[in-house]
């Protein structure tokens, strides 16, 4: 009886480790196949970036009216593309949920700061999520190609977001900051749970984000 109490408990160890592990093993592969499948489209260089009319600039987060530094990164970024004549208007999304957070008229201060004329610039206050931006873009602004940008760490996600939501994209890296060894770790485990999420957006659960009157973006 001793014996077949070991041996129950040993099982029972075993088929708990197997439930913890194969989850985890499911989200790293399906984290490794977004990377390897969509890193081809991810540049580094503004001057290689394919020339598209729109590029899709995500928020990520204002302090004091600022940009942080993750999102004035980005937003530099854009705006070398504009600068480029890779792309002829910035939308920027971004979350203005609560009249205090307006994410993305801040971003669009600093876009003109740095010398982006108002003219050329479009705002997304519903992108609260990347799903949303991407979605709205399409849904709401018309956009059919784009060139979006954010950290590398962010850009397999975007990429595979737009794509299946019907935008022809591509991406530039604004990682223009030697960013801390612990944020990027932070972000890592983010983006791999993120990751997960953005799939089980597309395949099971389809959420539909607010929406509004259709603004497509003109020449």
């Amino acid at each position: 009886m001793r014996y077949m109490t070991s041996r129950l408990k040993r099982t029972c160890l075993i088929g708990l480790i197997l439930l913890l592990f194969l989850p985890v093993s499911a989200i790293l592969f399906w984290r490794s196949w977004l990377n390897l499948s969509y890193s081809p489209y991810i540049y580094a260089n503004p001057a290689e970036v394919p020339p598209q009319r729109v590029a899709l600039v995500f928020g990520a987060g204002i302090r004091n009216n600022r940009p942080t530094p993750v999102l004035a990164d980005r937003i530099k970024a854009a705006v070398a593309l504009y600068q480029a004549g890779k792309v002829q208007k910035l939308l920027l999304s971004g979350d203005n949920s609560i009249l205090e957070h307006n994410e993305p008229g801040v971003m669009a201060a600093y876009a003109q700061e740095l010398g982006v004329p108002a003219a050329d610039i479009v705002l997304d206050y519903a992108g609260r999520r990347t799903y949303d931006s991407c979605y709205r873009a399409k849904a709401i602004f018309g956009v059919e190609a784009a060139v979006l940008v954010t950290q590398e760490f962010h850009q397999t996600r975007a990429v595979y977001l737009c794509d299946q939501l019907g935008i022809v994209a591509v991406g530039l890296s604004a990682d223009q900051s030697r960013y801390s060894r612990r944020s990027r770790f932070s972000w890592s485990i983010r983006e791999t749970l993120a990751s997960t999420v953005a799939w089980w957006d597309i395949n099971i659960l389809h959420p539909i984000p607010i929406l509004g009157d259709k603004l497509p973006i003109g020449e």
